[in-house]
């Protein structure tokens, strides 16, 4: 099996295709194979890079909680792509991916051709913060206590979550089918070391304002704690563009697989030709009349 090296720690990847090349970051509940409906569709004119992030097997699940965190997860994808001899790359991430990838774009914009950001920004609203911090330990002990398979039942039926189970019931097993195979103690670790760290995405407003990479993000509109980030990133980067997918919950690539793969598409096609514009700053008037010269 093929693994790339990230500072002594083996991330298990897959890739298929040639062309320039794209990384695909998984989110917590998932793992590479989140993401074979972007593979078998960019492949046919992108080098597709997807690997496991550190604490999904078969990479390797460091036991220190030290050994994981936002600035960690970052530094992964920089790592697989020098161990793969990439030097630049389109980077498309879901929820934690997405945060990763968001990040990657704040650390390593020269690395970067452009950002697709799913479902980023769980955890973020203020009003909700102390909740998320209770709600992240209590799943954390859960996977200690009880295991993976026992410890997602409640997770994987989340309100965000429901969306794909009533859109395509044969998805939604596929996924949980794959969540409940992953590390109980990388599972836990990821929870405490990357998502109870992390800074909220408002806290990234300077670094957003000054970032030029392109910028996609993308939100399921009953995706609840994720569509006020996504909507916050949109106004702080002027390099950032917004799509809003109805009756959609988080994982979108997932959940609508043909519309995600084609707006992405289309986005990585301006960009790929120079077509891409950031937003032009005459559109930050708070009037809905042109000022005079």
């Amino acid at each position: 099996m093929p693994f790339a090296n990230s500072k002594g720690v083996q991330l298990y990847y897959e890739e298929a295709g040639t062309g320039f090349p794209i990384v695909f970051v998984h989110e917590f509940a998932g793992d590479l194979r989140s993401w074979e409906g972007q593979m078998r569709y960019f492949s046919r004119r992108y080098r597709c890079i997807v690997f496991n992030a550190r604490g999904y097997l078969p990479s390797d699940v460091p036991a220190p909680v030290s050994q994981y965190s936002q600035a960690i997860a970052t530094d992964d994808i920089a790592n697989v792509m020098r161990s793969l001899g990439i030097r630049r790359a389109h980077i498309i991430g879901c929820s934690m991916g997405g945060y990763a990838t968001l990040h990657f774009g704040l650390r390593y914009a020269s690395m970067a051709r452009s950002l697709t950001v799913i479902g980023a920004g769980y955890g973020s609203d203020p009003d909700k913060r102390a909740q998320f911090l209770r709600d992240t330990e209590v799943m954390a002990r859960r996977f200690e206590d009880l295991g993976t398979p026992e410890a997602i039942t409640t997770y994987q039926i989340g309100p965000a979550r429901v969306q794909l189970q009533n859109k395509d019931p044969r998805s939604f097993d596929a996924f949980c089918e794959e969540f409940a195979g992953h590390s109980a103690l990388g599972s836990a670790n990821t929870l405490r070391g990357v998502q109870a760290r992390r800074p909220t995405i408002y806290h990234l407003a300077r670094g957003l304002a000054r970032m030029k990479v392109p910028t996609h993000i993308i939100s399921g509109d009953e995706d609840t704690q994720c569509l006020e980030p996504g909507v916050f990133i949109k106004r702080a980067c002027p390099a950032a563009r917004l799509t809003v997918v109805p009756a959609t919950g988080h994982a979108v690539n997932i959940e609508e697989p043909d519309l995600f793969n084609r707006i992405t598409d289309e986005f990585l096609s301006l960009v790929d030709s120079g077509r891409w514009r950031p937003r032009d700053p005459r559109s930050h008037s708070p009037s809905a009349m042109a000022r005079k010269a």
